[in-house]
């Protein structure tokens, strides 16, 4: 499986989450991975390498 195609597969499932839809500000896929931001200030840093 492609690294690109992962993130992306994986940016999709983080952001149509119902599980996440009240808490979840934004989501960011860049090259290396996911930088997901919740409402009350958190941000999570996924890295991928592969």
């Amino acid at each position: 499986m492609e690294k690109d195609y992962f993130i992306d597969t994986l940016f999709d499932l983080i952001n149509e989450s119902d599980a996440l839809e009240a808490d979840l500000q934004d989501v960011h896929a860049d090259r290396d991975g996911l930088t997901v931001a919740m409402k009350d200030g958190s941000v999570f840093i996924l890295t991928l390498t592969g």
